[in-house]
């Protein structure tokens, strides 16, 4: 391409636009510089970058812009946020952030890493596949459960050891998020026009008044330390899937306030974001994961704010992108941003349910719980999960002790039920369905869960699950071989079971969802008990 005729530099006073232009035009003429040398490329422009990718290599330019949250406007700043970049992207991606390039030369003739002062600055990376990208996976329909998952656990150990902010830091606290929320309200109410739009913003506002008014939960977290240096921008364009592993990349270092949040902000982003994309199934595996691994229950009280507010900020971008694309992109990203604004507010009503599993081991509680939760959008509980926690040791720690023994005794079993019930207290207040995955088999572990789901005006269901005896019998010794499975159940812990089982009640049968689980039928079983439970109804109704 034709370089167009070189900017001369402006003085102290010119505008932004003046800088961005002589930026522009200066990038241009690398780019020629290229094309002349026979070196392809393809650049990629966002709302605040342009990114060149080469062969091998990527080099990603900041625009001189000022934004309300960012200010690029000097070659200063840029440099620092390159250097910032660098820092903290090589947390989660250590692999694909290289350094930090100058481009030299003159503005006639510009060149990358030569000789003399810098007349700008880039990012240097590896460059990947863009099929690689989980927007794309997403789009494509290739997202996988293990890939969540896998994202899931890396976020819990870089949460466990990121940076937490100073308790006299200005991050996280009520007044804080306030300010925030209401400055990307107006951002979004000055370029996002139409009746639809305004009365859901109107919705919008008024909820997030009333929750930064009650500022406890968002102090208590701010004291305990939640607040941490994070990625700040966790959605599916900024996630991939490549060389057999999952990186994150593209974090925030333009605006301390947007990176150092709670860690629960930063997972809501990606939960937020696969919901976006219809993926509530593996919003809710990776939440689940996450959850286990970080025991951040707790920080399921302000899930419901970060999951609307990451949604607004995502409905800003797009209005941000819109602007100065062309007709078509332009419509797009206005589209996705008013998807983005109704998902906030679709999500201020959620509610979901409670569901019990019951039936003794090898009856396929676990199977059909997790493939419940799948359907559903659901976050399931499994006892054989949370008791090992309560002593200590990972899930797939072999623990098998004779019936009424050990881990399993009365009093390891009291304590875990009171574990899953308080758990489902705080999975259930905040919207979501949750799944107690538990052999309930007596009156005494049920009727604390039926309780939560009344004072929590929730619909409340028993799976009631059973199997022919050979069935339970062949799946307790096919567990036994499986050491990644939690469970120690064996034949003689069936046999104990079957011993104390207590029938349902005539009231607990109203809420009653018998299953077969050696139905050749069974997918379509389940599929039709998870209808039955997304509906809210109970059995016979």
């Amino acid at each position: 391409m034709q370089p167009p005729p070189l900017l001369l530099q402006s003085g102290a006073g010119a505008g932004v636009g003046d800088a961005l232009a002589r930026q522009r035009a200066l990038l241009l003429r690398l780019e020629a510089a290229w094309e002349r040398r026979g070196c392809r490329f393809q650049r990629i422009e966002t709302h605040i970058s342009w990114v060149y990718v080469l062969d091998r290599l990527a080099y990603k330019f900041k625009k001189a812009l000022r934004l309300d949250v960012l200010d690029y406007t000097t070659l200063a700043a840029r440099h620092h946020c390159c250097l910032e970049e660098l820092r903290l992207n090589r947390r989660l991606a250590p692999t694909l952030y290289l350094g930090v390039s100058a481009v030299t030369g003159s503005p006639e003739q510009p060149e990358l890493d030569g000789g003399g002062a810098a007349l700008e600055f880039a990012v240097r990376m590896r460059t990947f596949p863009q099929r690689a990208l989980w927007s794309a996976r997403l789009d494509a329909g290739q997202l996988e459960a293990g890939e969540t998952e896998a994202l899931a656990l890396q976020l819990a150990r870089f949460h466990a050891a990121a940076a937490r902010a100073a308790p006299e830091a200005p991050w996280g606290g009520a007044g804080a998020l306030d300010r925030l929320g209401r400055a990307d309200l107006a951002t979004v109410s000055g370029l996002l026009g139409g009746r639809r739009a305004r009365t859901l913003l109107a919705t919008l506002a008024r909820w997030h008044a009333a929750q930064t008014a009650a500022p406890q939960v968002f102090e208590q977290r701010r004291a305990a330390g939640y607040i941490r240096e994070c990625h700040g921008d966790l959605h599916s364009g900024n996630i991939l899937s490549w060389e057999g592993r999952v990186e994150v990349f593209d974090g925030i270092e333009f605006n301390d306030r947007l990176r150092w949040i709670d860690v629960i902000s930063d997972v809501a982003f990606i939960v937020m974001d696969l919901r976006f994309h219809r993926r509530d199934d593996l919003a809710a595996r990776l939440l689940q994961a996450y959850l286990v691994a970080s025991d951040d229950y707790a920080g399921l009280a302000v899930l419901g704010y970060y999951l609307a507010m990451r949604a607004l900020v995502r409905c800003k971008v797009c209005l941000w992108a819109a602007r100065g694309a062309a007709p078509e992109a332009a419509r797009q990203a206005r589209a996705s941003a008013r998807r983005y604004l109704a998902q906030a507010v679709r999500g201020l009503s959620r509610r979901g349910a409670l569901v019990l599993m019951h039936g003794c081991s090898g009856s396929g509680k676990s199977y059909s719980a997790a493939q419940l939760a799948g359907l559903l959008g659901a976050i399931c509980l499994r006892s054989d999960v949370e008791r090992k926690h309560l002593y200590g040791v990972a899930a797939a720690t072999r623990m098998a002790a004779p019936a009424g023994q050990g881990i399993y005794d009365e009093a390891g079993g009291e304590a875990t039920y009171a574990r899953l019930l308080m758990l489902a207290r705080a999975v259930a207040a905040a919207g979501l369905t949750v799944i107690v995955d538990a052999a309930h088999l007596l009156l005494r572990q049920r009727q604390p869960f039926e309780q939560l789901a009344r004072e929590l005006a929730l619909p409340f269901f028993i799976v009631s699950l059973h199997a022919a005896a050979p069935l339970l019998h062949q799946r307790l010794a096919r567990r036994a071989l499986d050491a990644a499975d939690a469970s120690d159940a064996g034949p003689e812990l069936l046999a104990y079971q079957q011993a104390r089982l207590e029938p349902l009640t005539a009231d607990e049968l109203g809420h009653a969802l018998p299953l077969d689980s050696g139905a050749d039928d069974l997918a379509a079983r389940l599929a039709a008990l998870a209808a039955t439970i997304r509906a809210g109804k109970r059995c016979g109704e």
